[in-house]
């Protein structure tokens, strides 16, 4: 009650002003003990807290004069502005407003990142503050340890607060007490400031074609909806390169550009690269989408390790999803990088546009849909054959209807008409039209089994058959040019066609047959096993070549999943006959913890010729990021060749982060060659120092406190 009623008094008594400043802030001034020291002065000591708008100020003596409108402090002092701007100070002499005044050995810490020690703090207007004989840095300094890991001196600071803005005068960077850079003027923006005008962090980079190069970006932003990097990078064998990307949000999307153009003495004449993406929210639920993917050459990506990717594609895409609706139409062209495909002969402009309906029939119940589809892909070559032009359109009809049995056995049907006419051009090997009609059916049985065990474990127990029935092709076939990589898997075990596009469509009668189990333990952990083939009254032939899916049985299909807590996870699939030899096997491993994120996969594929697979695959690949310490962080990525026994690529990457800075270190090998890319190793390095500029308070290390 004293405190309040003081508070009241010495509020009313400190601002006592002017007409002309009747509309000024009130302040509060609190302590545990006020004197009246003659007609103009009165003393505050002990607890002594000031608010004055969203300044706070604390201290252990307040000597008010109301004649100079000054209050002279003793400190320890502390003076807060929001939550970004914090000033300690052993004695200051300010007005009452907080705004302007003198404070001596004074420390001013922004966004509680960036200290800066001085001899004196000059507090003017409430908005500049300049700082005498400065010292500043990031780092923590102990007692053990005064020296910081970097720190500027400077002669003098100015800290511009509404510009955000930080100009030393006569600055010199130190590292662990040793200069290594004078300059006469710098300017830098506080650790508040998210997107301001100036250089970023420069990277250093040295490989075996390049040599070593320097990269420094200048960040221009444009407005508050769009910005511009330009980064020049300047290597040791004359290489001149020039990156650019520009980003832009849109109320209705964004966009995204990234470019290179580039003169070196690998190739002669200019090198470059554009990539570009942006997504646009259009009315009536629409999504347009698009990207683009170009670049001078075969090596320029990989040399200037822009991207891994050896084929390229600029797409168009439009789409809206509802609950009985699906519409979408995409333009895609593509580039091949690999001298082993010509892309004269290579579809190079692939449209694909699909219309879905789905309805509930009122006499059969159950759930139809209606589906509108076109496709086409054209070549750049005219010649016959190796110039074949495709265009599709088809109608596919859809109904199915589920029930539940007796003992919980589930029945479901589901009818199929589709119809397809093709356009064949360039390929006198096919006829220029091509019309099918084809109706399938299918009728599949499963029942679920679920039994709880006395230690409270679970088990599902899942037998499913499916007998599918389409007729045989009453026409000629159509050309076989997307659906040329086949699979099997848990994923397409149960469909009306293993083929993944409708060049082609897997007739006959045939019974898919699977078998699952499950157990789920209290423990937290789980184990799955799948196992199923696919079993035809008669080998057609369509899969001939396919060994996974030929003859009238094809391979088993076996996969097993272990979950284990900790975001362990193993899963492996293998694909073999009946004399148990293998056709494709593949292992993987993914384990996630707070420091750790690891995943290892293993694949071998026995040689398909109908797959352009002349010899056995057989690879694993390691990727991982280990945070050691609070500190340290690793990284490393592997893929090895275990038929040419050799590594295909490796990366090793480390990262020290403090308070203050963070260093990143990698080295990436190369070990593959073609005709246009040889092996080549890349050193990486970059340092950046922590408190300019905005930094996410997430990615911030936390502080250690001081020990003796």
């Amino acid at each position: 009650m004293r405190r309040a009623l003081l508070a009241a008094l010495i509020g009313a008594t400190l601002l006592v002003q002017p007409l002309s400043a009747q509309f000024a802030e009130t302040a509060t001034l609190v302590a545990d003990r006020v004197e009246i020291a003659g007609d103009n002065r009165l003393v505050a000591t002990g607890n002594i807290e000031v608010i004055q708008g969203d300044a706070r100020l604390t201290a252990r003596r307040i000597v008010y004069d109301a004649g100079l409108e000054t209050l002279q402090i003793d400190g320890p002092i502390l003076l807060t502005e929001g939550a970004e701007s914090v000033i300690l100070a052993d004695e200051a002499e300010l007005s009452t407003d907080l705004r302007n005044g003198l404070l001596r050995s004074a420390r001013l810490v922004l966004d509680e990142q960036l200290q800066l020690a001085a001899a004196e703090i000059n507090r003017v207007d409430g908005r500049y503050t300049q700082l005498t004989k400065t010292v500043v840095s990031a780092c923590e300094v102990f007692p053990s340890n005064p020296v910081p890991l970097w720190a500027i001196r400077a002669g003098r600071v100015i800290h511009d607060e509404e510009e955000r803005q930080l100009y030393f005068e006569n600055a010199r960077f130190e590292i662990v007490g040793l200069p290594v850079a004078y300059i006469p003027r710098l300017r830098l923006p506080d650790p508040s400031v998210e997107r301001a005008r100036g250089f970023l962090t420069p990277e250093f980079r040295s490989t075996d074609q390049l040599g070593f190069g320097v990269k420094l970006p200048y960040f221009i932003p444009i407005g508050a909806s769009k910005d511009l990097t330009v980064t020049p990078y300047v290597s040791a064998n004359r290489t001149r390169t020039l990156e650019l990307r520009y980003r832009q949000a849109f109320r209705n999307g964004d966009l995204l550009l990234n470019g290179a153009i580039t003169r070196d003495d690998i190739v002669d004449g200019n090198r470059g690269y554009l990539f570009g993406s942006g997504e646009f929210s259009l009315p009536r639920d629409l999504t347009l989408s698009f990207d683009i993917e170009t670049t001078s050459d075969d090596a320029y990506l990989v040399d200037y390790d822009y991207s891994g990717k050896d084929r390229l594609d600029s797409a168009v895409v439009l789409t809206r999803v509802a609950r009985d609706e699906y519409l979408s139409a995409e333009i895609i062209a593509y580039e091949s990088l690999r001298s082993s495909e010509d892309n004269e002969t290579q579809p190079y402009i692939v449209g694909d546009a699909r219309a879905t309906r789905r309805f509930e029939p009122a006499l059969i119940g159950g759930t139809g849909a209606f589906t509108l589809a076109a496709h086409g892909h054209e070549r750049r070559s005219n010649d016959d054959g190796i110039g074949r032009d495709v265009g599709r359109i088809s109608a596919i009809g859809d109904w199915n209807r589920g029930w539940v049995g007796p003992a919980g056995i589930l029945l479901s049907a589901e009818t199929r008409l589709r119809f397809d006419h093709t356009t064949v051009a360039e390929d006198s090997a096919f006829d220029e039209d091509i019309t099918r009609f084809t109706p399938a059916a299918a009728v599949e049985l499963r029942w679920p089994m679920v039994r709880t065990g006395s230690a409270g474990a679970g088990q599902v127990l899942e037998p499913v058959a499916q007998i599918v029935y389409t007729p045989e092709e009453s026409e000629g076939d159509t050309p076989q040019d997307e659906s040329t990589q086949l699979e099997l898997d848990e994923g397409n075990l149960f469909a009306f066609s293993r083929y993944p596009a409708a060049d082609r469509i897997e007739r006959g009668l045939r019974a898919n047959l699977g078998l699952t189990w499950t157990r789920y333990d209290p423990a937290g952990w789980s184990f799955g096993v799948t196992a199923g083939r696919i079993v035809r009254a008669e080998d057609t032939g369509q899969f001939d070549g396919y060994d996974i899916l030929e003859d009238t049985r094809s391979d088993w299909l076996a996969a097993t999943q272990l979950a284990l807590p900790e975001g362990f996870r193993l899963t492996n699939r293998a694909l073999f006959d009946d004399g148990f030899e293998f056709t494709r096997h593949e292992a993987r491993l993914d384990w996630t913890r707070p420091d750790l994120d690891l995943s290892a996969t293993y694949i071998w594929m026995k040689p398909s010729l109908i797959e352009n697979r002349t010899m056995t695959n057989k690879e694993w690949t390691v990727s991982a990021d280990y945070q050691a310490t609070e500190r340290w962080k690793t990284g490393v990525d592997v893929r090895y060749d275990m038929q040419v026994d050799r590594a295909a690529s490796a990366r090793v990457a480390l990262e020290y982060k403090t308070d203050c800075v963070t260093v990143d270190l990698g080295v990436r090998r190369r070990f593959t060659s073609s005709d246009a890319i040889r092996p080549t190793t890349d050193v990486e390095f970059g340092v950046s120092l922590a408190g300019f500029g905005g930094t996410d308070r997430a990615d911030r290390p936390r502080r250690r406190a001081c020990t003796r």
